[in-house]
């Protein structure tokens, strides 16, 4: 390591004003400090100084979202043989499944993979593996690109905060999602939520649920649809793996009410036609976006984020308060015009993607309110919003990602309104 710490350290000059690669120096300084510790440190009792610094922030979103990831890679690949397993039943030759799936199936086929088989855990893991890495890579590099071009036209340093949208945005996104998608996509949220308005801490936007909105607007097909791995095997027609909100939202009038009628829940019977439980929401093995459909792996990183103090406590339980409580009011309404009306609260937690925006996005330290009472409102808002958007829009049967994005808007003015309050209380209490 020596070696290198010396070779940097003779290509610094180069870098530096008057350098010959004097524009590239914001790549120079985010390899040396990726690589080391950064040789400026604060010094002097003058100063405050704390261990979590930026770079140690990020890194620790990164590790509370391993187990989303994977289970990403899992659950893809064991939804992507549910698929495959169903095509063959219904009469398909296995060559022929394996071609409509493509490429990756290919691969996982010539280790010994093949479409009637039971489960195995390796293969799930490489399969979905296979469909996560390239839409991961994909994003780090046009999204890392987009950073560094303004970094070099800045003249300012490139720092983590990439890292963690670079991480976070293929976990919103379906396995089935085209490439080049995920490069407008994550170019609009790094672009248009992120660096025209300066950068890292600059943006009042999550960048990433950014980068999602634009895709879920532009082409709402391939993000959402009425069935999520509808035609991974084009040949046969009748392989589909539909979520809960989507089928909820599709169900019509006169279903629900002959529901009603016969005193027959809607949410059993749903559930019971998709082979749906409790325990496989909350473990994760249903389909949905590559990283969103375990609560247990977003359980998992929010016990992570809360004890490291890098993810607010406070934003967590009041979505988890906000969402809850309205969901249990408007169960207890119920409805025979809007099936949504018959999930209840814990249904809503288990599925979609309420939980992994409840730790992860709402989160945000930059895009999230920043004082204490504001974050319980701004978390409270955010959960209220989310369920309204599902339950009185079926259209939009996910509504997290809008919740949180309209709870960055109103973030900066939630802060205000609580530290002017805060201030009227300490004059009057001065007598001033």
């Amino acid at each position: 390591m020596k070696f290198l710490r010396d070779k940097l350290d003779q290509l610094e000059p180069l870098f530096h004003k008057g350098g010959k690669f004097e524009r590239l120096y914001p790549i120079y300084e985010a390899i040396d400090t990726f690589l080391y510790t950064p040789g400026e440190v604060t010094k002097g009792a003058s100063h405050i100084r704390d261990g979590m610094d930026l770079k140690r922030m990020m890194i620790f979103v990164v590790i509370a979202l391993q187990p989303c990831i994977f289970m990403a890679c899992y659950n893809t690949g064991l939804q992507t043989h549910i698929v495959a397993q169903a095509a063959v039943e219904g009469g398909m030759e296995s060559s022929a499944v394996i071609e409509d799936l493509g490429w990756r199936a290919s691969i996982v086929h010539s280790m010994g993979w093949k479409p009637a088989d039971g489960e195995s855990f390796l293969f799930n893991f490489v399969h979905g593996l296979l469909y996560f890495l390239p839409v991961f890579l994909v994003t780090n590099i046009v999204g890392g690109t987009w950073e560094v071009i303004f970094c070099c036209i800045r003249g300012h340093d490139l720092n983590e905060g990439f890292l963690v949208t670079g991480m976070l945005f293929p976990l919103t996104l379906p396995a089935t999602i085209p490439l080049w998608q995920v490069a407008l996509g994550i170019s609009f949220g790094v672009v248009i939520g992120k660096e025209v308005f300066g950068g890292t801490g600059k943006n009042f936007l999550n960048p990433a649920l950014t980068a999602r909105a634009f895709l879920y607007f532009a082409y709402p097909i391939q993000i959402t649809g009425s069935v999520v791995w509808a035609g991974m095997v084009p040949s046969a027609d009748s392989v589909s793996c539909p979520t809960l909100l989507t089928t909820m939202a599709n169900v019509k009038t006169e279903e629900l009410t002959a529901d009603l009628d016969q005193k027959v829940s809607t949410l059993e019977r749903v559930t019971d036609g998709i082979g749906l439980t409790q325990m496989d929401a909350f473990l994760g093995f249903i389909p949905g976006s590559m990283g969103e459909t375990s609560t247990l792996a977003c359980l998992l990183g929010a016990i992570f984020l809360v004890l490291t103090g890098v993810g607010s406590w406070r934003i967590m339980v009041g979505v988890l308060l906000g969402s809850m409580g309205l969901a249990t009011v408007l169960h207890g309404i119920s409805s025979s015009t809007n099936a949504m009306f018959h999930i209840g609260p814990v249904w809503h937690l288990l599925t979609g993607g309420l939980a992994f925006g409840l730790v992860f996005m709402a989160t945000d330290p930059v895009s999230a309110a920043m004082t204490d009472r504001g974050r319980w409102v701004y978390g409270i808002l955010i959960g209220m919003m989310a369920i309204t958007v599902r339950v009185l829009n079926p259209a939009f049967p996910e509504g997290i990602m809008l919740a949180i994005l309209l709870g960055n808007v109103f973030a900066p003015v939630i802060d205000y309104v609580v530290v002017d309050q805060n201030i009227k209380r300490r004059v009057a209490r001065n007598g001033g």
